[in-house]
């Protein structure tokens, strides 16, 4: 069994994989600095705090995650995922709660990888990824509308609707020096990489629009007009808590967990197959927590694998997790030096990058085939996104994950197997053996698991049925196990047809199901000379009360 807890960077230097890919990691490093120094200021500053803060988080999350984590090229730092969910819990907690919220999540990402959950979180359901992720996409896209039309607006409503109200209440106010900016950082970023991806679009874009607007002293909002005292502050500061309002923050902790955690798993699948390799998820999650715990203690936001920047580094040679470290130190570095120039950066440039940003998270091609397949997929795909953007992405995910297993177990239980008469479909060789079954015996088989979800369906079909035969064989030899619903089903069905004079053998039972059995005493209850392993010895015993 593989161990709950093991880097991949201590393996791949053992093995000499780190001495052989140096040169190509730290090339590779360098260029995912770069791509990530303008998304984590445009990531920060959409999520309503000072851009100094996404870079922190790029920083001290992506050295963590690299150094920790279980896959070979994962970048960790912040994602346009969060930004909807650090914008909600700064605006309702402040800034102690969102450091709060962010280490408890921390905490239960190292829990989830513990318990071994990582391989558990990657059956979460393709449509509820795309409805959540479509939605995130929606808002922030919603949000970046005031600073890509420069909108004269003193405080935007938080809500959907009543933002987009305030949008075209206040279209008046357009300031085209900003719709420019925001026009030519979308055509930038959009069509550099296709005369080159050596440098990403968006950090030229900032690199060319940028000293355009300050030194013609456009009439635009800049970072240094939201956020005048930029500056790099490593120092650790511990949030003001008090020990009776930690309930608070479970909720909001809970949803950057497993968001983190379904971000971070999606982004090493992604990896692993670009560069045919293998993750470790519960390291992964281990590594992921840890960042989260230590990364608000410098001022930094939630972070998680970022799939972008993960996808730069393996498409630029990157291959063991040094690449990662050195992304952080390329950012260290401009944190130290450049972070002055900061300021001067346009937010209608920030806008432009994050309208980018928000159409390539919007998957509106996965969006479209989810909405051609089949109705339960259909249902879930377009509640969970009309949630995230009407209502709050936490309850989204809730909402969408329950919903998700509700129907689930419906549709099990609607092609649950029928519990038919089992006579036509006997073993040819046992049917020679046994040419005259009497009419007085009937064989039913039950295939799938006897749980919550199909047992009333079995159980009704065993009484209804079973009544018309003096023995009823039941066949259980494809039942993997049984649940305290399926024992409480089985338990009356069976007691229903012995007060209607029908004897009741079960046979193909294996050894868990058996034991399962035994314990709810449902061995006495039919006898244990009554339950069987093979059908043969059943169909023997169940000749003998026939004739009897």
């Amino acid at each position: 069994m593989e161990k709950i807890f093991s880097p991949k960077l201590f393996e791949l230097i053992k093995n000499g994989s780190v001495k052989r890919n140096l040169r190509r990691d730290i090339l590779s490093g360098v260029v995912v600095g770069i791509v990530a120094l303008p998304l984590a200021i445009a990531f920060a500053v959409a999520s309503g705090v000072s851009p100094e803060k996404g870079v922190l988080t790029a920083i001290v999350a992506g050295f963590i995650v690299s150094f920790l984590g279980g896959s070979r090229v994962q970048i960790g730092g912040p994602t346009g995922a969060f930004i909807v969910i650090v914008l909600g819990i700064v605006g309702e907690y402040g800034m102690d709660g969102m450091i709060i919220a962010t280490i408890m999540a921390g905490l239960m990402l190292v829990g989830f990888g513990l318990l071994r959950l990582g391989t558990f979180l990657k059956f979460i359901p393709h449509p509820l990824i795309v409805g959540f992720t479509s939605g995130i996409a929606v808002v922030i896209f919603s949000t970046q509308i005031i600073n890509a039309l420069g909108l004269d607006i003193a405080d935007a409503p938080g809500d959907f609707v009543p933002k987009w109200e305030a949008y075209f209440s206040h279209l008046h106010t357009v300031n085209w020096y900003a719709v420019a900016i925001t026009l030519a950082t979308i055509l930038i970023a959009v069509y550099l990489p296709k005369i080159t991806r050596k440098v990403p679009g968006s950090f030229v874009a900032i690199l060319l629009i940028t000293p355009v607007a300050a030194l013609c002293s456009l009439p635009v909002t800049t970072i240094g007009t939201l956020y005048p005292d930029i500056s790099c502050n490593f120092s650790p500061a511990l949030p003001s808590v008090s020990w009776g309002e930690l309930g608070r923050y479970v909720q909001p902790a809970f949803t950057i967990a497993i968001l983190g955690a379904i971000e971070s798993l999606l982004s090493a699948v992604v990896a692993d197959g670009m560069i045919s390799s293998r993750h470790r998820s519960n390291t992964e999650l281990i590594a992921q927590g840890v960042a989260n715990v230590v990364t608000p203690l410098f001022g930094g936001i939630p972070a998680t694998g970022a799939i972008a920047r993960t996808a730069t580094n393996a498409k630029s040679g990157g291959r063991t997790p040094v690449a990662g470290i050195v992304h952080a130190v390329v950012l260290l570095l401009i944190m130290l030096f450049f972070v002055k120039w900061v300021s001067y950066i346009p937010m209608s440039c920030l806008a432009g990058i994050l309208i980018v940003v928000s159409y390539n998270m919007s998957e509106w091609r996965s969006f479209r085939s989810v909405l051609r397949t089949t109705y339960f997929d259909v249902v879930i795909l377009l509640v969970t996104f009309l949630l995230t953007v009407l209502v709050d992405l936490t309850v989204a995910i809730e909402i969408g994950v329950v919903l998700a297993a509700v129907l689930f177990m419906k549709r099990m239980a609607d092609n649950a197997p029928k519990v038919i008469p089992a006579q036509g479909n006997v073993d040819q060789d046992i049917l020679t053996m046994y040419k005259n079954i009497p009419s007085t015996i009937g064989i039913y088989e039950i295939s799938g698991p006897f749980f919550f979800g199909s047992a009333k369906t079995y159980s009704e079909t065993i009484r209804t049925m079973g009544v018309k035969y003096k023995v009823l064989i039941i066949r259980m030899r494809h039942v993997p196990f049984v649940d305290a619903t399926g024992i409480k089903n089985l338990r009356e069905a069976i007691l229903q047809l012995q007060q209607a004079g029908t004897c009741v053998v079960l046979s193909g039972v294996n050894d868990n199901v058996r034991k399962d059995l035994v314990k709810h005493g449902i061995n006495k209850q039919v006898g244990d000379d009554h339950i069987f392993p093979k059908f043969e010895l059943a169909l023997l015993e169940a000749l003998n009360i026939a004739q009897a």
